[in-house]
């Protein structure tokens, strides 16, 4: 179910986005390896399993990253912008 605070931006939508950036941003960090174990992940960015599961959920589904089984990964084509230097931190 879809509350008014997602429709309209509100906080549950920003917390989606911080998450979201973060989980990008350490996809690619430079001192990352390609594929991070997802509890790894969580732990790294201090977020509850549920939450990160959901987050990579929404990304996988718009083709930022690949998830299989355990593990993830920035997709092929964020690496790309990334590596254009399009993504600005």
């Amino acid at each position: 179910m879809t509350t008014m605070d997602e429709h309209s931006g509100g906080p549950s939508a920003a917390g989606e986005r911080r998450l979201e950036r973060a989980i990008i941003l350490a996809l690619l960090s430079e001192d990352a390896e390609q594929r991070w174990a997802c509890t790894r992940l969580a732990a790294e960015l201090g977020v509850d399993a549920e939450a990160l599961a959901q987050a990579l959920e929404r990304l996988s589904h718009a083709g930022v990253v690949c998830v299989a089984g355990a593990e993830v990964w920035a997709s092929p084509a964020v690496r790309h912008i990334d590596e254009l230097g399009l993504i600005g931190i």
